[in-house]
């Protein structure tokens, strides 16, 4: 790789071979974190570390050492761009369909920058519960099944619905609400992801506040506001869900922006 472009793949810190890459073509059993890189730092490394470890401890029973991960990273990083996507993937050499331990194996990739979609958004509400919602794995054909269903019924995307009717996440986001004074994240299962850490502590340090509350279609039209957010981006505005409008909310939206980026950079 040279400083021009953005594209890297290693696994366990070397150039990934066929070899390397060819298991992992129909693997499902594996989990992931993803990461906006500038000048060669990130926000909320801390985050990102601690979901691969606690993953990697639930799916195979063992974790990478963190000092390892870290000079993984790196070593994708050394001689790229300083502005970067990186993804950092966790699977097991023992490979697919099988109960036998193996070492976990680190599968690190860069491409383009991005800063998500300008929206504002119009969302399909659905019914879907992921499998292990704590946990970003992989191998999920039903976000990009009914993100593409969503689109095709004049939507932008698809908000989750629980078997209770409660608003979990997005396909490939975490959902926030405003209720004009405090922001609001939904109960129920789902992935607390690294931006939604972010900007929770960073809200707790500007003296903002946020709580959790069961979020339904027949709250919708209480509420003063939504967003989606993701490594991408603190904040895209969602204008409508389902049938429902909502207003725009250019404070919220601001605010969740501003928490982010008072996130310092951190070097891995």
């Amino acid at each position: 790789m040279n400083e021009d472009s953005p594209y890297v793949v290693h696994m366990n810190g070397r150039p990934a071979t066929t070899d390397d890459l060819a298991p992992l073509a129909f693997a499902g059993h594996a989990h992931f974190t993803a990461m906006q890189v500038r000048d060669g730092r990130v926000r909320g490394l801390d985050l990102h570390l601690e979901r691969l470890r606690s993953a990697s401890a639930e799916l195979f029973g063992q974790a990478l050492p963190e000092d390892l991960v870290r000079s993984h990273l790196r070593t994708a990083l050394r001689d790229g761009p300083a502005d970067l996507s990186l993804t950092a993937t966790v699977s097991s050499a023992a490979g697919e369909f099988t109960a036998a331990d193996a070492d976990p194996v680190l599968l690190v990739r860069t491409g383009p920058p991005s800063s998500g979609p300008g929206g504002p958004l119009a969302l399909a509400a659905v019914g879907h519960e992921r499998f292990l919602p704590h946990v970003k794995h992989v191998g999920e054909v039903a976000k990009t099944h009914l993100l593409r269903q969503a689109v095709a019924d004049g939507f932008d995307d698809a908000a989750f619905l629980d078997r209770e009717g409660r608003f979990s996440e997005a396909t490939i986001w975490n959902l926030a609400f405003w209720d004009g004074e405090t922001v609001v994240w939904p109960r129920a299962g789902m992935l607390t992801g690294t931006t939604m850490g972010i900007v929770s502590r960073q809200l707790d340090r500007l003296g903002v506040g946020r709580r959790t509350a069961a979020i339904t279609p027949e709250d919708l039209p209480a509420l003063a506001g939504a967003v989606v957010m993701n490594s991408w981006t603190p904040g895209v505005a969602v204008h409508r869900i389902g049938a429902t409008e909502l207003p725009a909310a250019p404070r919220f939206l601001e605010l969740l922006h501003r928490a982010y980026e008072a996130e310092p950079l951190t070097a891995p």
